[in-house]
């Protein structure tokens, strides 16, 4: 085979790997737009059906001092009295309109509490994200280089500790020990009581909540690229690869780096959803200022048009995660193929 023909097969492989992908962006968003729209309605839904009042969540403490009249202007006021689907088209058109409405918790567009509280919360998750690949992809392949040695073993049983603790045990244990025991680090918050906040300030209050977010993370990264790397080494193409003298790096490289990297991708979008669940704790804990705050806030005084931009955000966040994770999946690996 000629270099030019060499050459045209290549590029007819990329075309039809861009073909299915563009296939898979455009199936997956076929059905993402219906299933938010159901989601957002099922909320609207079950506040309707809760029995708590919003009333009570908007006034607070000065909900005992006000009469029934003032309640039932109030309530006319602020179109609580509506049915939920009545609420929920009202909140659909504001926001196909670009209006996310206000927020009664915070006395403040969404669309500003929004903006206040997510680049928080990305650095967090995102922080949280890299220590859990990196300690997952790191710890797996050097407990596969040698199964069953004292690496092997030590790697193995703190993941399965560290998959056993709870989220939010594990961040009371840090702050026990990091904050007020050891005292190296901040026990909560992002930036210092005294002074303005700098890059080095928030990088210090990161320490301890992203630290807990990775490890969180980290088990079930750590065992899959155990195990996926420990079949790498153990297969054909690697024994007869070290046989011919190729060099140590290069196998690990073109062998047994991809085959740990493909599932690893999966999983981490398979887990998006447990790693907002797990930034929604930690950022409690460590009194992160981040959308945590804001969903608990917004689900405990049925602050609807907070609560339901964040849940379908939520949503569309992880299905966005689990789309790029599947697209990264078919560029790493070429067998695969793009059907759902």
């Amino acid at each position: 085979m000629d270099t030019l023909t060499a050459s045209a097969l290549v590029a007819g492989r990329r075309t039809r790997r861009r073909r299915e992908i563009r296939g898979l962006i455009g199936r997956r968003v076929l059905w993402t737009v219906p299933l938010l729209i159901v989601i957002s309605m099922g909320l609207f839904a079950l506040a309707q059906a809760s029995p708590f009042d919003p009333l009570v969540g908007y006034l607070g403490d000065r909900y005992q001092f006000t009469s029934m009249e003032q309640r039932a202007t109030i309530t006319a006021t602020l179109q609580l009295d509506q049915g939920w689907w009545g609420a929920w088209t009202a909140w659909a058109g504001d926001v196909l309109s670009g209006d996310l409405g206000h927020s009664r918790s915070y006395a403040m567009p969404v669309a500003a509490v929004v903006a206040e509280r997510l680049p928080w919360t990305l650095l967090l998750s995102a922080s949280g994200l890299i220590i859990a690949v990196a300690l997952g992809l790191a710890g797996g392949l050097m407990a596969a280089y040698r199964p069953g040695s004292v690496i092997d073993r030590v790697a193995a049983g703190l993941a399965v500790v560290a998959q056993a603790v709870p989220p939010f045990v594990l961040a009371l244990a840090t702050v026990v020990v990091g904050a007020l025991v050891l005292g190296w680090f901040p026990a909560g918050g992002a930036r210092p009581v005294v002074g303005d906040a700098t890059w080095a300030t928030v990088a210090h209050h990161l320490v301890l909540p992203a630290f807990v977010l990775g490890i969180s993370q980290t088990p079930w990264l750590l065992l899959t690229v155990r195990a996926e790397a420990t079949a790498a080494l153990a297969s054909d193409p690697v024994r007869g690869a070290v046989a011919r003298g190729v060099a140590w790096g290069q196998v690990v490289r073109g062998h047994v780096l991809p085959a740990a990297l493909v599932p690893l991708v999966t999983l981490v979008g398979v887990r998006l959803p447990e790693l907002i669940v797990g930034a929604v704790l930690v950022e409690e804990v460590f009194a992160w200022p981040g959308l945590a705050a804001a969903l608990v806030t917004s689900a405990r005084t049925l602050d609807l048009p907070l609560l339901a931009f964040l849940t379908v955000t939520s949503t569309a966040l992880v299905l966005v995660g689990s789309l790029l994770a599947d697209i990264a999946y078919l560029v790493i690996d070429p067998r695969v193929r793009a059907d759902d």
